[in-house]
C-alpha cells in the first residue's frame, strides 16, 4: 500500500486561490487535481478528478459581471460541482467551500454565494462527506491580480511600476493573507483561527503601509515586518517588484586594504544570517518558502542563481561575483538555488528575517 497521501481536487485551481492553495499543498507533499466548471465543464472528467481524492475544495466563483451573470455562474459551478461529487465512485471524506464573508447580504453576489453553499451542502451530505463552509474576507497575497482581486493588488502593482495610488473611498478592511486562507480551506489549520490570523486596516492605512515598503525596498532596505501582517503585505508588495529591483546593487568600496559592502539594513524584525562555502560545480538550494523573507549575497567567488516561480516553467537566471557584489531577494513561492560556476569555491551569506527553526522550517523542496 502507498504511504503517498491522498490527493485535494478543486474547482478554480488556476485562480488566484488556487495557485496559493497549490502551493501549500506542497508543503505537505499532497498533490492537486483540478476539476473545470463552467463550459470547460465534463462530468466523466470532474467525477474522476474528485473519485479517491480527500478534500474537494470549491474555489471557482464569478465575481465581475452583470448580475446574472454573477447570480447564475456561482450557481452553475456549484451545481456542476454537486453533480461531480455524486457521481463519483469513492467520494471525499471532506467537502470544503471556499466562501465569501457577503455571502447572504442580499446583493446578487452574496446571494448567489449562499445559494452555492446550499447546493454544494445538500451534494456532500448525500454522499455522506463533511462540508465546511468557510467565509473568507478580502484576501491578498502574492501575484494577485492588480484592478482584479482586490485593492491590495491594484495599490502594490501601481507603486512598483512607479505610479501613484489614490483611495477613493476610504472604509475598513477585513484582510487575510492568501496562504493562511489556504491553511484554513486544507485543514492545515482550524477555521476557529480566522479572526486571530485576520487584520483591520482602513484604505488609507494600508495604501501608508505600502508606500512606506516601496520607498524603503527601493533602496535595497527591509521595512518593520515584526508582525506576521506586516511580513505577508510586504511579501505581497515583493511579488510586483521582482523585474524592476532584482537584483539589488551593493556599492563595494575596495582600496589597498581590500573591499567592504554593506549586505542588508532593516527596520524591525527577527533576523538571521548564515555563511557558507561551496565547492566548484555544486549547486545548493531548490527549496521554496512560503512565508520567509531570504536575500542571497555572493561575498566572494563566482554564482549562477535561479528562480522559477511555482507552477511556471519559466526560469530566471542571474549571474553573480563578488567582484560585483549584488543582493538577490528569494520571492515567496518561488523555487530557488545557487550554483558554483568559478574555478574555486564560491562564499555566499543568506540572511533571513525569521530564526530558524526546525519544527517549522519553511523550506519545501522543490527544484528549479
Amino acid at each position: 500500500m502507498s504511504d503517498m497521501p491522498r490527493p485535494v481536487a478543486m474547482t478554480g485551481a488556476q485562480g488566484f486561490l488556487g495557485w496559493h492553495t497549490r502551493s501549500a499543498l506542497l508543503e505537505e507533499g499532497r498533490s492537486t487535481r483540478a476539476i473545470p466548471v463552467g463550459e470547460r465543464f465534463q462530468l466523466d472528467q470532474a467525477a474522476n478528478a474528485v473519485d479517491g481524492s480527500s478534500r474537494v475544495i470549491h474555489l471557482a466563483g464569478v465575481n465581475r459581471g452583470s448580475d446574472q451573470e454573477v447570480s447564475e455562474g456561482n450557481v452553475q459551478f456549484a451545481t456542476q460541482l454537486a453533480e461531480a461529487l455524486r457521481r463519483a465512485k469513492n467520494p471525499p471524506a471532506t467537502v470544503v467551500y471556499a466562501n465569501s464573508s457577503q455571502a447572504g447580504n442580499n446583493t446578487p453576489y452574496g446571494d448567489a454565494k449562499e445559494r452555492a453553499s446550499e447546493i454544494i451542502q445538500e451534494a456532500a451530505s448525500s454522499v455522506g462527506a463533511s462540508f465546511a463552509d468557510v467565509h473568507l474576507p478580502n484576501l491578498f497575497g502574492e501575484h494577485g491580480r492588480p484592478f482584479y482581486n482586490a485593492v491590495t493588488a491594484t495599490f502594490c502593482h501601481l507603486l512598483a511600476e512607479g505610479g501613484t495610488p489614490t483611495v477613493h473611498e476610504d472604509r475598513e478592511l477585513t484582510l487575510l493573507h492568501a496562504q493562511d486562507a489556504a491553511d484554513l480551506l486544507t485543514g492545515k489549520v482550524a477555521t476557529t483561527s480566522m479572526g486571530s490570523l485576520s487584520t483591520a486596516v482602513s484604505v488609507t492605512e494600508l495604501l501608508e503601509r505600502l508606500q512606506g515598503f516601496q520607498g524603503l525596498y527601493s533602496r535595497g532596505e527591509i521595512p518593520d515586518i515584526s508582525t506576521s501582517f506586516d511580513r505577508n503585505l510586504f511579501n505581497t508588495f515583493r511579488s510586483y517588484t521582482f523585474d524592476s529591483l532584482t537584483p539589488i546593487e551593493l556599492t563595494r568600496h575596495a582600496d589597498d586594504r581590500g573591499s567592504f559592502f554593506e549586505i542588508i539594513r532593516t527596520h524591525g524584525g527577527s533576523g538571521q544570517s548564515s555563511f557558507s562555502t561551496t565547492a566548484p560545480g555544486i549547486t545548493r538550494g531548490d527549496h521554496f518558502h512560503r512565508r520567509k523573507v531570504e536575500r542571497f549575497t555572493v561575498l566572494s567567488g563566482e554564482a549562477r542563481i535561479s528562480l522559477r516561480r511555482l507552477f511556471t516553467d519559466e526560469i530566471f537566471h542571474f549571474d553573480v561575483t563578488g567582484e560585483a557584489p549584488v543582493a538577490i531577494d528569494m520571492p515567496t513561492m518561488w523555487s530557488h538555488n545557487i550554483t558554483n560556476t568559478g574555478a574555486g569555491a564560491l562564499y555566499t551569506s543568506f540572511w533571513t528575517d525569521d530564526l530558524f527553526d526546525p519544527a517549522n522550517p519553511d523550506t519545501i523542496s522543490e527544484r528549479v
